[in-house]
């Protein structure tokens, strides 16, 4: 909004260097830094919040038992993280952009679901939360506003149903009527993982920041007709305003950071780690790149395999043996670590490392080609 009024006022009075406010690295840099002070600024206060009403963290019985001391810690802190991306967004985005509203509605609607997740666990002293099938409703209503609004807009007619298969030159999959199913699994799958991830003190919010870096760079250059022709990128008209958002959320996750690394003064809960996870696949999506995602979300989709192949193989042991066996010490992969003896902050900072390198991966692809 506040975008409009200096826009306004350059066209009206033309003040020397106002101009920059049409440039869209500038209004993505200045989104950062809105996002990263107001992190700052609010942080310290929600968290007293959290506090005052015992708003705390329940170690489930059966996690690893070094977590037990993190019992009590404030959670429900992706508050902080959506106050802090909606926010800037809004000041500094154009919110006339079918890219911006979209995912800004679709990451709002995952973190309402988190919300309620992590409300009935802490709130109303519920264990499990939310039903599944109710979550899954929430996360699969919102893979299909998304799949429909991006199938079925005039706008997006040229690509509708286009995907990027990665390091191929001038291969695109049309996905066709399969397109608006495999939006659903996409958004679902990601919210999820992201969810499964949330298990150690900035190892979420982390990985989420190294991805959107990634993201940023690909969704600036699909809305530039040269960099993307270069490339030989499908060309996106207006998804370069995606970046305004990211780099809010790149801004608001730096300062979360701040106060969740080891050891974590907050939690985001399913509040952040729902938003956040279903933005990645919203963005995923929205740029075409739905297929890198195993390179750029490396991390989180090999948690999320580490979790199904625990399960699957404690099932299938159980049935044919009649006592279950495991691949992994405990899953996720990262509480394996722990049980292995790797102190938090040496697991979290190799899985970073990780994330940087399938990021400059996914990257590279558009060249190696």
């Amino acid at each position: 909004m506040l975008y409009y009024l200096l826009e306004y006022l350059n066209k009206t009075f033309d003040p020397p260097g106002l101009d920059m406010i049409k440039y869209l690295t500038f209004r993505s840099g200045i989104a950062a830094i809105t996002g990263l002070f107001m992190a700052f600024f609010f942080a310290p206060r929600i968290i007293k919040m959290l506090q005052k009403h015992q708003i705390g963290e329940k170690i489930k019985d059966f996690g690893p038992k070094t977590h037990f001391s993190k019992a009590g810690t404030p959670t429900m802190g992706g508050l902080i993280i959506l106050t802090c991306v909606v926010i800037p967004v809004l000041l500094w985005g154009d919110i006339k952009s079918t890219y911006i509203w979209l995912l800004l509605v679709g990451t709002m609607l995952l973190g309402g679901v988190g919300f309620l997740d992590d409300y009935l666990k802490v709130i109303k002293k519920m264990p499990n939360g939310l039903i599944a099938r109710y979550k899954l409703i929430g996360q699969v209503s919102v893979g299909l506003l998304v799949g429909c609004v991006l199938y079925f807009s005039p706008e997006f007619a040229d690509v509708k149903s286009l995907t990027t298969i990665p390091f191929f030159k001038d291969l695109n999959l049309d996905l066709s009527y399969l397109y608006i199913p495999a939006v659903i699994f996409i958004i679902t799958a990601t919210s999820n993982a992201v969810n499964l991830t949330d298990g150690l003190d900035g190892l979420a919010i982390g990985l989420t920041i190294i991805a959107m870096l990634a993201l940023g760079v690909i969704s600036y250059i699909s809305g530039n007709a040269i960099y993307s022709d270069y490339l030989n990128i499908i060309y996106l008209p207006g998804s370069g305003e995606l970046s305004v958002f990211i780099a809010a959320l790149i801004g608001a996750g730096l300062g979360f950071l701040w106060f969740n690394f080891y050891p974590a003064q907050v939690f985001m809960g399913d509040t952040g780690s729902l938003a956040l996870g279903g933005a990645l696949g919203i963005l995923s999506v929205m740029v075409r790149k739905e297929l890198l995602l195993p390179f750029l979300a490396g991390v989180f989709f090999f948690e999320t395999i580490s979790v199904i192949i625990q399960t699957s193989y404690f099932k299938y042991t159980k049935r044919k043996y009649g006592t279950g066996k495991r691949v992994f010490k405990m899953a996720p992969i990262h509480h394996h670590f722990e049980e292995k003896g790797w102190a938090e902050p040496k697991i979290v900072v190799r899985f970073y490392i990780i994330g940087i390198i399938l990021a400059i991966i996914s990257l590279t692809s558009f060249k190696i080609r």
